[in-house]
């Protein structure tokens, strides 16, 4: 029924709205967004689908969190200011307390991104969320794939694997100390677009693209995209003490290049150009095709939803 359809918008997401660059926000067909002088617009959209993307017993708060944080990676890939997201909710049935809970996992993104919340949709079905976010990049400044340079410099923010490493956790193969499980599981349910890097790293870095399919996976992309074959030593991945609490080390690396969901940045930058605090150095650009770790591993692939 579109009254009680509008009345739950209204109940739950209308306040979330207010941003600088909102002319019109939630209650008409369209949003209104004004970009700067001097700007242009960039777009992206991710979808999160019940017991592929997220378990179903997870917190519908870490739901919204976790769902808005994919989408903002994006962003964050591209060198971009964030402007505002819509979201189209598919929900198997009208649930008051999760939605509650939803909406506040949801505003506590919109905090953390300065993101306001300007339309959407919703329908009935199996879960599922879908963010677009829209944000504003120079006229003459982008975080591409397609720039990388033989002799460049690949780096990667943060640690890699924990997502995975949390994953495994949830499916019952492996138990962490408390708080190493509770740590992994944070990085999991509330991981963090790394935008002020993407910020920082607009006319530096050559190439640059957003881990959330697995570090070889993406490490592909930028590889294909550029025309380059990109190297990365293993020993000098980033990891946390968390992941390395796990007693294989095989186990450990394969998380850390063929995990998905860490919303880390992976980029590159000239040899002379110095790196981001925070970043670290895992190999380099060279002259061929595809990614070399030197490890006998087939998970370049990365997540691939239609596989059985």
């Amino acid at each position: 029924m579109p009254s009680a359809e509008f009345a739950m918008i209204y109940r739950y997401f209308s306040d979330l709205g207010r941003g600088d660059a909102v002319d019109l926000s939630v209650g008409d067909d369209c949003a209104i967004m004004r970009l700067g002088e001097g700007e242009r617009l960039a777009t992206s959209i991710d979808t999160m689908v019940v017991g592929v993307h997220f378990p179903s017993d997870s917190f519908p708060e870490d739901i919204a969190f976790r769902a808005v944080s994919a989408a903002v990676s994006d962003l964050a890939a591209m060198g971009a200011r964030p402007l505002g997201m819509t979201l189209a909710l598919t929900l198997p049935e009208v649930d008051e307390l999760w939605l509650n809970a939803f909406s506040q996992g949801l505003a506590a993104a919109v905090g953390a991104y300065q993101l306001p919340l300007v339309g959407g949709d919703t329908t009935r079905g199996p879960l599922s969320i879908s963010v677009q976010v829209m944000g504003a990049l120079p006229m003459t400044l982008a975080l591409l794939r397609s720039g990388a340079r033989v002799g460049d410099q690949v780096y990667v923010s943060g640690t890699l694997g924990d997502a995975a490493g949390a994953l495994a956790f949830l499916k019952g193969q492996w138990q962490p100390t408390p708080d190493y499980a509770e740590y992994l599981l944070n990085r999991f349910n509330r991981p963090r677009a790394r935008l002020e890097l993407g910020w920082a790293l607009l006319g530096r870095a050559t190439a640059a693209i957003d881990i959330s399919d697995g570090l070889l996976a993406d490490a592909a992309h930028v590889a294909s995209a550029s025309g380059v074959k990109i190297c990365i030593e293993p020993q000098l991945l980033p990891l946390s003490a968390a992941l390395c609490s796990h007693d294989c080390r095989e186990t450990v690396l394969q998380w850390a290049l063929g995990g998905g969901d860490d919303y880390e940045l992976c980029f590159c930058l000239p040899v002379d150009e110095s790196p981001p605090v925070g970043s670290t150095r895992i190999g380099q650009v060279q002259a061929g095709v595809g990614v070399d770790s030197g490890l006998d591993m087939d998970i370049s692939h990365g997540y691939q939803h239609f596989d059985d």
